[in-house]
């Protein structure tokens, strides 16, 4: 049973207003403090990265042309460092080749929608909390953990966010602010939302490793914004 969400939320009230006492008018940089509790993707034997986007070097293939040749069991190891879900690996591994980077990204993405529960929760498991910027100093680090834990307490996984396009420097406060947003979501809702957190980080994941990081994301995410235009093969 989780905990009450009126003594989970007085707790985060707590802790947040502590915080607000020790964030600056700006953001500057202060010595690092403590890292937070790892979660990790597990180490997967003889794990295998699809290989950094080639600039010309001879017998070096680009990276989609890797992923489709490359034998099975690498393309899921690589897939699995995107989203830890087996399933989903083998569903992209098993329909290779990809005539291009975006129909592989279309192809993830609509993948991540047929997940079940069970699956999800799975994936949950092996996810590692949100980083934080270089420069972080202790009293977020404090806020932050007490924040995660209320989270797990409440719903039972990792609190999972994307942070793609937030700059940098506002991270911490989308990470606080959404992490109370979500505490009062009741746990069917939160799955939800944590799915579609999880789409689109394993979405960001796969561009990051095709070296792909400007292609649109599908059209199922809504219209990408003019920056994020397809990028030319490289």
């Amino acid at each position: 049973m989780g905990v009450p969400i009126g003594h989970v939320s007085d707790s985060l009230d707590n802790v947040t207003s502590q915080l607000s006492q020790h964030l600056p008018t700006t953001h500057t940089r202060r010595p690092r403090g403590p890292t937070l509790s790892a979660h990790r993707l597990p180490d997967l034997p003889g794990r295998v990265a699809i290989p950094a986007q080639s600039r010309g070097a001879p017998g070096t293939p680009p990276p989609l042309e890797w992923f489709n040749d490359t034998p099975g069991p690498d393309a899921e190891r690589a897939l699995l460092s995107c989203l830890h879900s087996p399933r989903w690996a083998r569903l992209l591994a098993g329909h290779r080749p990809y005539p291009d980077t975006a129909s592989l990204l279309a192809a993830a993405d609509e993948a991540t929608y047929d997940l079940s529960p069970e699956e999800i929760a799975e994936a949950l498991a092996s996810e590692p909390l949100p980083s934080l910027p270089e420069g972080t100093y202790s009293a977020a680090h404090t806020a932050l953990n007490a924040a995660h834990a209320a989270y797990e307490a409440r719903f039972g996984h990792v609190f999972v966010i994307s942070l793609d396009g937030v700059p940098e420097e506002e991270s911490l406060d989308r990470v606080l602010t959404d992490i109370r947003s979500r505490l009062a979501n009741d746990p069917e809702d939160e799955r939800v939302v944590a799915a579609e957190q999880l789409r689109r980080l394993a979405g960001e994941r796969l561009r990051d490793l095709l070296g792909a990081r400007g292609t649109a994301r599908p059209a199922t995410d809504g219209p990408a914004p003019d920056t994020c235009d397809q990028a030319p093969p490289q």
